[in-house]
């Protein structure tokens, strides 16, 4: 980070007791495309970045206007199912609707933080992700033959899992800008 830079922001976050870690704080250049030397910042490109869970980059929007689009970060998302994963293994003795009531908790709380404009295939995906590893590990509370996917689909319509949901919108204006 250039020395005038950090200096500015030293100067401001010491006003509020705050400091800035030299080892994870940095300046990137994500500028308009059009306005920076590295051109594309798409997903995963030289100019996305990783920040409170979401991956920031440069996208398009359906009219063609260039905007900056956030999805879930792929280490969270890959987290959030390991631990959905982990959680059924170790309930998986509880009764189906025991179980379908925390995991729609679940899913409800990770759409509500990362339903954004934008975010709907990893919502979906995790979605997905939920249903296969739930599948999975009530195919494992006894030693009888696997649970097939027709079957799982009517305990599915019994207990449904909430769909995804988009809770804040990059379209929609704030109540109090």
């Amino acid at each position: 980070m250039p020395a005038a830079c950090w200096a500015y922001f030293e100067k401001r976050f010491s006003k509020y007791g705050l400091r800035l870690h030299p080892d994870k704080t940095r300046l990137l250049d994500f500028r308009h495309p059009r306005r920076s030397r590295a051109g594309g910042n798409r997903a995963g490109g030289p100019g996305a970045f990783d920040f409170l869970g979401f991956t920031h980059y440069w996208g398009k929007t359906v009219r063609g206007h260039e905007v900056i689009w956030r999805k879930t970060a792929r280490s969270r998302l890959t987290r959030s199912i390991k631990s959905i994963a982990t959680w059924c293994r170790t309930h998986r003795h509880l009764h189906v609707q025991a179980q379908h009531r925390t995991l729609c908790q679940k899913l409800r709380g990770h759409y509500q933080y990362y339903g954004v404009t934008g975010n709907w295939r990893c919502l979906a995906a995790f979605l997905d992700a939920v249903e296969r590893v739930w599948r999975k590990w009530l195919d494992r509370r006894s030693q009888r033959r696997h649970m097939p996917w027709r079957r799982f689909q009517r305990l599915l319509s019994r207990y449904g899992l909430p769909p995804p949901w988009l809770y804040r919108s990059a379209l929609r204006p704030a109540a109090n800008p």
